[in-house]
């Protein structure tokens, strides 16, 4: 991990991700478009996944994985279920259909889940039953009717993860061609009408390619922590959350801004002692190697730099930190105290791990039960209120130049 003082970094230190050129993503895309489920299979052999007949999980293959699944795991996947749906439902009821009565014209709006949505979960370097979780459930919440998992290299805990989570179809592929697969359809899998989940940065870009044919959620991936810390934080618990992070894929990434170099150089050397135990070392250390520390003058300067960063998540490690967190605009999700631990949200707290990154926290919060629903609006306008209405309506289709519009409203007037 390298250490920068503030002063010598620019205002694009933080670098962004480009998607748009994965020229091997494009390919696999319109191979798919185009050749349906032998395209699929090509690339599932190719990229690991090996002969893969049949994609869609049989009942019998679900329930021998369950079974396979000892209960102690299944109790703790059916808590973190409960979890997640009690903040989702919440979230969803925070939320009302509306009606109102403007110049005597009923206006309002309905809440209308999507038909279908594919859930992307991740599972090259490991099963990642937790975000089975994060995608499914709050679809399952608000009420979509069809809901599709995809996972490559797929473990038995998954299954149960997307099962017991609410997973309608369950498909044994992954990579681009599932993004591909639930964008365009094929013949054995039914196209979707949003696609939402994590990814590597080739999932990623494919999700950016595909969106306009189909709904997304947002870029997600590859996954980054940025940590505030002070002189009061403990160094072993953040160099211990750098490396959750840091282990995920080779292109995640851990960042700390702290207000001494000593600090920096106290986690840096405890990082080093947990890298020579760590099970996941071959991943974890060569993106803790190509992550930094920004040592600041002052908590403002930590501000600016996260608010410029847009973290997918935040830890705020410092004292007093609820005082300052009105401060902060850009962000996925924030951890606030140095226990409230990024990995309590990645699994079981109730807040959703599917979040935002390069950037894209500046326009765009986490997944939630609000990306699978629509707000859709309405209107009834009556005879006898319609004469205010009308008469601005052609006024505005004057100006406009668009005379059959001011036709369609005068005609009402008649």
């Amino acid at each position: 991990m390298k250490i920068y003082n503030y002063k010598d970094i620019g205002e694009d230190f933080f670098s962004k991700i480009e998607f748009e050129n994965i020229s091997s993503v494009t390919q696999i895309i319109s191979d798919v478009r185009t050749k349906g489920d032998s395209a699929v299979k090509e690339y599932a052999k190719k990229f690991g996944d090996g002969d893969i007949e049949n994609f869609k999980l049989t009942k019998d293959e679900i329930n021998s994985a369950i079974k396979s699944i000892d209960k102690e795991t299944i109790e703790t996947i059916k808590f973190a279920i409960r979890n997640v749906q009690e903040f989702a439902q919440a979230q969803l009821n925070s939320i009302k259909e509306l009606e109102v009565n403007i110049n005597g014209n009923i206006l309002g709006h309905k809440i209308i889940p999507v038909d279908s949505a594919g859930c992307y979960i991740p599972g090259g370097n490991y099963p990642l039953p937790s975000s089975a979780i994060m995608t499914i459930v709050p679809a399952k919440t608000a009420g979509v009717k069809r809901i599709a998992a995809f996972s490559p290299k797929i473990k038995p805990v998954t299954i149960a993860a997307a099962y017991l989570s609410g997973a309608d179809e369950i498909y044994k592929i992954g990579g681009v061609q599932a993004i591909a697969a639930m964008a365009y359809g094929t013949e054995s899998i039914k196209k979707v009408n949003k696609i939402t989940g994590p990814g590597n940065k080739f999932v990623t870009s494919a999700k950016k390619q595909v969106f306009g044919e189909v709904g997304i959620d947002f870029l997600a991936g590859p996954s980054e922590v940025l940590i505030i810390a002070d002189e009061t934080a403990n160094p072993d618990f953040i160099a211990a959350d750098m490396l959750a992070q840091c282990e995920h894929d080779k292109d995640a990434r851990a960042f700390l801004i702290c207000t001494s170099k000593e600090f920096a150089l106290k986690v840096n050397e405890k990082a080093q002692e947990y890298l020579k135990i760590l099970q996941t070392k071959d991943i974890a250390q060569i993106s803790y190697d190509k992550s930094f520390a920004v040592v600041v003058n002052s908590l403002n300067e930590a501000v600016e730099l996260s608010n410029s960063k847009a973290p997918e998540h935040l830890e705020l490690c410092f004292k007093n930190a609820e005082n300052l967190i009105n401060k902060f605009t850009n962000y996925g999700s924030m951890f606030i105290g140095s226990y409230s631990a990024e990995v309590f949200g990645d699994y079981v707290s109730g807040t959703n791990h599917t979040l935002p990154t390069n950037q894209v926290a500046k326009y765009s919060g986490g997944l939630s039960v609000f990306d699978y629903i629509k707000i859709q609006t309405y209107q009834i306008i009556q005879k006898q209120t319609i004469k205010e209405t009308a008469l601005n309506a052609s006024k505005l289709a004057k100006e406009e130049g668009l005379f059959a519009h001011k036709l369609a409203a005068d005609i009402r007037l008649i």
